[in-house]
């Protein structure tokens, strides 16, 4: 008894898959490409390509005349299309697709769905999901369509996006919400669409959904995600809120006047509705965001007490929603329309047919291209008349007159437009022929090419308003739709200016709110996955930032640290090494050097009290000599200004005399040579152009003499060994002259004689060259090489007191 059951059981089952296998095999794709333009499946674009031009001379209708030749020939076609495209042949590839509007997978799919309906199972039972049905296949959204139609339209109107899936539960729970949403929003123009994420992964990451369901809006290709609970009502208001703000304006009895009025200064009619709701509909917002670059919006709340004059005035009817449209006339509508069922399909029609002034200015090119389309065919021919104006209160008169005869003389094939000459001067100088026009012009053109290309004439005379450049004016259209060939002159416009392009920073604080808030609404509802780049770049940057900032501030501090004073108990060697200055010169941090002048006040500061390790340079002039020397010292210097334990002075020779003397007169350096020097430095009174390096903690300081390096060699040496010869040969004059016994008058005739030639030396050097050698004495001083001069204490600037300083 068990044996038959298992042999009925295994019958049973042989028939089920007998049956599964026929519905797949019925299932299979009709047509298949490669077999039909036979090719394999591995055949290049150029193989495909080449069979095709082979097969379609054969099948083509015109040159075989088989019944069957025009099927095949639509047959061969199609698999082309197919087979050269690289998508399509892919998802033919794997999913046997052949159609555009069919998903991905659809083909397997409806194998299982066949042979699932011809045994009647209930999906209800197993809880699987329903199929999609059929309504919902026109919303499917491919990644090719959505980036070249969807996110286009979408500056026209915002569309609604569910994503969703074949497995997704929660999706069966929103679906009575979604289709009753897509009922009420659709027919007011709000776009729908449906993204599979099994078949479109790539179009789910543009738009950065990574879970089902998700639902989104799409305006001006900007994606948000909707964050509440899917209710008819928040789905509405989602949309409301995708809107531009400040979009329609709110009109009342007393601003009316200059809402109408604002037509000059934007270009544009103006529409205003009114309804017995307190805030505007949604239909009327989603008409004025479709065609806000052309009219101007406003809402009339008819249920106000205080509209009622304005409702008398334009004699609304309270019963059903009333439309008005205004141009240049504010005191009279151009059109009206009067509805109980305004629906959108209405408005749109009624709007589209007056989105232009009657006489328009022209402020951008795509302005030009609307009203002034190019010539396609005869009979659509479009006759642009332009009058080139100014906006001086002087042209007034002249383009109300043009806007009076555009009224009277208004025709399909005419458009009337006028222009500021000096907003769009490259258009007028190619139409007046670079001609200065003074008096406003009328021309009349035809556009031959989108490059550019036009056929126009100039109206003689020019245009006054008077009543006769009105009759010549329609003299000459009327001479012109009787004879096109009438425009005998030709030229290429430029491209129009466009002046109603906000500011540059007005478009940067758009696109950084625009940034900021998605932002915050990515932050706001934890969308991690796409913050992290922007979080981790923010964090970096901020790192940089402080990390820098607080190792700047370390190392100042340390440099601003004074040196402590080295202990005596060191090795003299280890003692002179820190005594030097620091050869690490840094760059400035000022573009000037700052020169203090020694004077009773500052000599104890800058020279007695030194701080340790730092050294006072400090320059001897005179009055006569100070302003050029000061200039020469500060160049020389300047390099060196950024180390921080160098000092920069001057002392006046003329104001403090004995100084000098005295401070060589103090050396404690008991050298032959250094003692001979310092005997021709007491003989020598003109100082001016030396400069001592004075280092105050360890009393001693380092000397430069003025050496001259200019173009007369023989008055002076050009290095510092020659200026040492030069003593040289002077300490052995002096020691041979005092072996002779001279008497004191005789001596001070000689120093009288050496001071005579030093001051006519002094006259012939220049006063700027004496510091020629200061560079390169700094640099050595920087080393440490220079000759030290120790004295036991520094001499008193006053010179009263001639006690030392300690």
């Amino acid at each position: 008894m068990r044996g038959n059951n298992v042999n009925v059981s295994y019958q049973l089952l042989v028939v089920i898959v007998c049956l599964f296998g026929e519905q797949l095999v019925k299932s299979a794709p009709e047509n298949d490409p490669y077999k039909t333009l036979g090719v394999s499946r591995s055949a290049s674009q150029s193989e495909i390509k080449k069979a095709y031009k082979h097969l379609a001379r054969e099948w083509h209708p015109d040159k075989n005349k088989d019944p069957g030749a025009e099927d095949m020939f639509i047959q061969i076609t199609k698999s082309y299309e197919i087979l050269s495209n690289e998508e399509r042949r892919a998802n033919f590839d794997r999913y046997g697709q052949m159609e555009d509007n069919q998903p991905f997978g659809h083909s397997q799919q409806q194998g299982f769905r066949s042979f699932h309906n011809s045994f009647y199972f209930d999906e209800s039972f197993f809880h699987f999901p329903r199929s999609r049905d059929f309504a919902d296949s026109k919303y499917l959204l491919h990644h090719a369509q959505f980036n070249s139609d969807v996110l286009p339209d979408s500056y026209r109107r915002p569309y609604l996006i569910k994503v969703t899936s074949d497995w997704c539960f929660a999706c069966i729970h929103i679906e009575p919400v979604w289709r009753e949403s897509v009922q009420e929003l659709e027919p007011l123009g709000v776009g729908i669409g449906i993204v599979d994420m099994g078949y479109e992964r790539r179009l789910a990451s543009q738009l950065g959904a990574h879970r089902t369901p998700s639902i989104l809006g799409v305006v001006n290709g900007r994606f948000t995600f909707f964050h509440q609970a899917v209710v008819r009502e928040h789905l509405r208001q989602f949309i409301e809120d995708l809107l531009p703000q400040r979009m329609v304006e709110k009109i009342t009895d007393k601003n009316y006047q200059s809402f109408l009025n604002g037509w000059q200064s934007e270009n544009k009619p103006s529409v205003l509705l009114f309804d017995q709701v307190p805030i505007s509909p949604l239909m009327y917002k989603l008409t004025a965001f479709a065609f806000r670059d052309y009219v101007r919006f406003g809402y009339v709340d008819q249920g106000e007490t205080y509209n009622t004059p304005l409702l008398r005035r334009f004699n609304i009817n309270t019963y059903a929603p009333t439309m008005l449209l205004f141009k240049e006339n504010t005191e009279k509508p151009a059109d009206i329309i009067q509805a109980r069922g305004m629906k959108r399909q209405i408005m749109d029609e009624f709007v589209s047919n007056n989105k232009f002034l009657r006489v328009p200015r022209l402020v951008n090119q795509q302005l030009f291209d609307e009203l002034c389309p190019v010539k396609q065919f005869h009979r659509r021919r479009k006759y642009c008349v332009l009058l080139i104006t100014g906006e001086d209160q002087a042209f007034l008169p002249g383009n109300e007159a043009f806007l009076d005869f555009a009224a009277t003389n208004s025709k399909e094939v005419l458009r009337f437009a006028y222009v500021y000459q000096h907003q769009q001067l490259p258009l007028c100088q190619a139409l007046l022929q670079n001609q200065a026009v003074l008096s406003p012009q009328v021309v009349i053109l035809e556009r031959r090419s989108p490059a550019g290309k036009v056929m126009y004439r100039s109206v003689i005379g020019g245009w006054n308003g008077s009543e006769e450049d009105k009759h010549r004016l329609y003299e000459q259209l009327e001479l012109l739709q009787r004879d096109p060939a009438y425009l005998t002159s030709d030229a290429t416009l430029p491209e129009l200016n466009n002046e109603m392009a906000p500011m540059f920073l007005i478009q940067w604080l758009n696109t950084a709110y625009d940034y900021f808030l998605q932002i915050y609404d990515d932050i706001l509802y934890s969308n991690w996955r796409e913050m992290m780049p922007i979080l981790s770049l923010i964090f970096s940057a901020l790192f940089i930032l402080f990390g820098t900032v607080i190792i700047q501030a370390f190392s100042e501090s340390g440099e601003d640290k004074p040196q402590k004073p080295k202990p005596r108990e060191r090795p003299k060697a280890e003692e002179d090494e820190s005594s030097r200055p620091t050869t690490s010169s840094r760059p400035p941090k000022k573009d000037f050097v700052e020169v203090t002048e020694l004077t009773d006040i500052t000599y104890t500061s800058n020279l007695v009290k030194l701080r340790p390790g730092h050294i006072n340079i400090v320059l001897v002039l005179s009055e006569a000599s100070k302003n050029a020397l000061l200039r020469k010292f500060a160049k020389e210097v300047f390099s060196f200004s950024g180390t921080q334990t160098l000092h920069f002075s001057f002392l006046n020779a003329d104001k403090h005399r004995q100084w000098m003397p005295a401070l060589l007169a103090l050396t404690l350096d008991s050298a032959q040579g250094h003692s001979d020097d310092d005997d021709d430095d007491d003989e020598c009174s003109d100082y001016t152009g030396y400069v001592l390096a004075l280092n105050g903690y360890k009393k001693y300081f380092c000397l430069f003499r003025p050496v001259f390096t200019g173009d007369d060699a023989s008055e002076a040496s050009s290095s510092f060994e020659s200026s040492s010869s030069s003593s040289s040969s002077r300490r052995k004059s002096r020691s041979r002259s005092r072996s002779q016994t001279r008497s004191r008058s005789h001596s001070r005739e000689d120093g009288a004689a050496g001071s005579r030639r030093a001051s006519s030396r002094a006259t012939i050097l220049e006063v700027h060259h004496k510091l020629d050698r200061l560079g390169l004495w700094m640099e050595r001083l920087m080393e440490g090489t220079l000759t030290r001069l120790r004295v036991h204490a520094w001499p008193s600037l006053d010179p009263a007191n001639g006690s030392a300083e300690s």
